[in-house]
């Protein structure tokens, strides 16, 4: 049995009850020593890679805008093989925000930092965010969908029709391409797999350790493992517009992809 994609709602005046009124605080969930009490409810992950220029910044305004929602959560930055700064702010905002949480991985490898945050989680509902975009809103689009058991995964898509990207056109060229790509070879049904998902952690958690590949398709083959389990995907629509330019190059990372999408092929549709 497969799952089937559908778009979620958009109308977010249907969602606010995930929110508290503005200006109250989430219950606290740590000890006099920083220490967990109990799990959070939500857990959001985020690869870093080299983001000394926005990682501070970011994370002090997601926690900012956290403040507002009626759930305790935890916050992990996903290191993985960072060369600047980056360590070091991170291991700044975990002392200082004892629900920010650094995980330092040796490889440059998005999808395996991505893959070792998630399963590290604490929390039931996993929320993965992109530091150049960090957006509360798709939280309060897909988590209502979770809490209601309506779905065990939501993916933000940045190509329905109501979503709004604002990248680069070169940009929005590279994920239609890897999005044909993954629909001619793997029969995916959706519109987007990489970037802004939150998901249930519960019935998924044996996908994220069945993925075969990491670095750029780590992401994609989760979501289409998911799709193609008895296990329900929602699309919900986004509006991106990154704080900066990829962290990597992106024409240095099309052989990776390539060899990851033909091992993906051999596993998923042959073997």
């Amino acid at each position: 049995m497969h799952s089937q994609h559908s778009t979620g709602p958009e109308n977010t005046d249907q969602m606010r009850p995930v929110r508290l009124t503005p200006g109250t605080k989430p219950l606290p969930y740590y000890d006099a020593q920083g220490e967990p009490t109990h799990p959070p409810d939500v857990s959001i992950v985020i690869p870093v890679y080299n983001e000394e220029l926005i990682l501070e910044d970011s994370v002090r305004a997601l926690v900012t805008a956290l403040e507002s929602f009626a759930f305790t959560y935890e916050i992990v930055l996903a290191e993985n093989g960072s060369t600047d700064g980056t360590v070091a702010i991170g291991n700044g905002l975990s002392t200082e925000f004892p629900q920010v949480r650094l995980m330092h991985n040796e490889e440059p490898d998005y999808g395996l930092a991505l893959r070792r945050g998630i399963l590290s989680s604490r929390a039931e509902f996993i929320l993965c965010d992109e530091i150049d975009i960090c957006d509360p809103r798709f939280y309060e689009q897909a988590l209502p969908v979770l809490f209601a058991g309506d779905a065990e995964m939501v993916v933000g898509s940045k190509c329905l029709d109501s979503s709004n990207d604002k990248r680069p056109a070169f940009r929005r060229l590279s994920t239609f391409g890897i999005n044909f790509l993954l629909r001619i070879f793997l029969g995916f049904q959706g519109t987007d797999t990489h970037g802004l998902k939150a998901f249930r952690r519960g019935p998924l958690v044996e996908l994220v350790n069945d993925c075969v590949v990491n670095r750029d398709l780590f992401a994609s083959e989760f979501v289409i493992r998911t799709e193609r389990s008895p296990f329900r995907v929602v699309e919900v629509p986004v509006e991106i517009e990154e704080k900066r330019a990829p962290s990597i190059n992106l024409v240095r990372r099309v052989p990776h992809v390539l060899k990851n999408l033909a091992q993906l092929v051999w596993y998923i549709r042959v073997r």
